[in-house]
């Protein structure tokens, strides 16, 4: 925590210094109270001085006001701190996530992420707080209650001595028995996490199978676990107060009896008797503050240590340079091309093994095979979502590791699988990869994608909002909206990762006529398990459990390549297989 809170707080170095001085101010201040009390009943009251009763009176209220002052101070420079810290936490670790590759995403998982972001940095937050507001109050309080006590009677503060002892030692037991479960309750949230997550965004599944029941059954099961933990901490901390004020009433009591002893032999007066009471109090309610600042602490060390998890990662697809490229290839060189490539998502059976192909400039490539062959995988690969194990991609003659990520990243539009909308308008949506986009390069896109109809048939037009994950458009809908906002841009190269499955064969048909016109110098990679997709294309690569079972045209592959032959036959008739 050390660590992170070294590099975040450097710009807080003031608030670090002011508040705690404000605090210690308090603490001293809190300390001189006892004394006038005593003053007030040893002087004023056995006197019956009331003039002295009124100044020491008045004198209680200026410190009390300078007291609240000095706590205010403290307290606006703890939440500038703190607030602040949190804030500069956050934006670094949402820019550092954004800069972590596929792999180190996947690694890390998106609840657990969530949680690091909201949770773990709430704690470091507070513990921020805390350490400008009480760190150095509680301690001074029990040190200075003692010493205050022993300038009063050398005798009496040892009962001072042997109570925070006793105090220390259930603080320490207590603390070493629940400080490893706060790790656990923070895992036990990441579980939480992930299983609200993917209710809520598979809530529509869950209802068409009547899962209902026993998806709230799984959910109740997982928060029993935590609550259980949670349960069991509490009550190990529930032990803190009892136990605590035991032993400081037990230590008032004896002050009492063997303070009224003194009293009576004349060695102690009233009011001393009075502040060694006030005295214990204050030990006793630092004690408790210290024991919650462990606690906090705890929590706050083990979100620290899931926050530096975050920042330590590193992303496996680096970028060597940020300046841009020369690139001038000439017609002959491939836009594309794959040179013995392989890749691994980590250990066990590659993924991609031994790929090899070209893809000329302004020519449709299509790729197909079944389900887990590696088709998606190939083409995650050309935009460095993921870097190739072994081999050579290159684009424009130009190996990818080569280019800048935004440079490479600008000469394509991709289409994923998901088809992921963002809240805003379909205007703020179809600008992402062109930001000064005109209405009527926008309006272009939507017709290419065959999206423009259903879009001016709404009167607010390009100004309808989108929801939350697109949820207010048809999944065919929002498949063409993700097409047009790749072509906005009219990149060199258009990926298209399955983004036809919800469409019906007629847009599919018009939008691969309208692409192939409307296009001509894109080219266009179409990843599809449809035949009929992909079976104009100029180039068709048949993927097979991770290789490359056959490169070609139509044709040539029906008649060369089994598995695009079983494919084809699958999927069409035998006369539709040859028109």
């Amino acid at each position: 925590m050390y660590k992170l809170l070294k590099h975040f707080l450097k710009d807080y170095k003031f608030q670090l210094i002011a508040g705690p001085l404000c605090k210690l101010l308090e603490a001293v201040f809190e300390l001189i109270v006892p004394l006038v009390m005593a003053s007030i009943i040893d002087v004023g009251i056995v006197h019956k001085d009331t003039d002295y009763i009124i100044k020491m009176g008045l004198l209680m209220i200026l410190l009390g006001i300078v007291g609240l002052g000095s706590a205010l101070v403290c307290q606006y420079n703890a939440s500038v701190a703190s607030q602040g810290c949190g804030t500069k936490i956050r934006n670094a670790l949402f820019e550092h996530i954004n800069s972590l590759s596929h792999k180190e995403l996947d690694a890390l998982g998106t609840p657990s992420l969530i949680t690091r972001m909201t949770n773990d940095i709430n704690q470091v937050q507070n513990a921020v707080a805390m350490l400008i507001r009480l760190v150095i109050r509680a301690p001074f309080l029990v040190i200075g209650a003692m010493i205050m006590a022993m300038t009063i009677n050398l005798q009496l503060s040892l009962i001072f001595f042997a109570a925070a002892f006793l105090i220390a030692w259930v603080l320490y037991l207590v603390m070493s028995k629940s400080v490893p479960f706060f790790k656990t309750m923070q895992k036990k949230l990441d579980r939480i996490s992930l299983f609200s997550r993917e209710n809520l965004s598979g809530n529509r599944v869950i209802r068409a199978f009547s899962k209902q029941k026993q998806e709230e059954s799984r959910f109740d099961s997982i928060t029993e676990d935590l609550s259980k933990t949670s349960i069991r901490v509490g009550k190990l901390s529930a032990l803190l107060s009892p136990v605590t004020y035991v032993i400081t009433n037990l230590a008032i009591a004896a002050i009492v009896w063997f303070g009224a002893q003194k009293a009576d032999g004349g060695s102690v007066l009233s009011g001393d008797i009075i502040a060694l009471v006030n005295y214990m109090t204050q030990i006793l309610l630092a004690m408790i503050v210290v024991a919650n600042l462990v606690v906090l602490f705890t929590k706050a060390s083990a979100s620290a240590a899931r926050i530096n998890e975050v920042f330590a990662a590193k992303s496996s697809v680096e970028e060597k340079t940020t300046a841009d490229l020369s690139i001038s290839p000439d017609k002959n060189t491939p836009v594309i091309q794959f040179s013995s490539v392989s890749f691994s998502y980590g250990k066990g059976k590659n993924a991609l093994d031994s790929i090899d192909f070209s893809i000329p400039r302004g020519t449709v490539t299509g790729i197909i095979g079944g389900t887990g062959s590696g088709k998606s995988t190939l083409i995650r690969l050309i935009p460095r979502f993921y870097d190739a194990t072994q081999g050579e991609i290159l684009v424009d003659g130009i190996h990818v590791r080569e280019y800048p990520f935004e440079l490479l990243r600008k000469k394509i539009g991709i289409v994923p699988q998901q088809s992921v909308l963002f809240s805003g308008s379909i205007r703020d949506n179809l600008k992402w990869q062109k930001q000064n986009a005109s209405d009527t390069e926008i309006w272009e896109a939507l017709e290419i994608a065959q999206a423009k109809d259903f879009v001016q048939d709404n009167p607010m037009g390009l100004n309808r909002q989108v929801v939350q994950g697109g949820k207010n458009f048809s999944g065919g809908q929002r498949q063409r909206l993700c097409i047009a906002r790749a072509i906005v841009s009219m990149p060199e190269i258009l990926i298209l990762d399955d983004s036809f499955s919800a469409l019906d064969f007629a847009t599919d048909a018009a939008l691969r006529k309208a692409l192939r016109e409307k296009t001509k110098d894109m080219t266009v990679l179409i990843v599809s398990q449809r035949c009929s997709t992909i079976k104009n294309a100029d180039q068709i690569l048949v993927m097979d459990d991770g290789i490359l079972a056959g490169k070609g045209t139509h044709r040539n592959l029906f008649k060369t390549c089994s598995v695009y032959r079983e494919i084809c036959l699958s999927q069409l008739e035998k006369e539709e297989v040859n028109r």
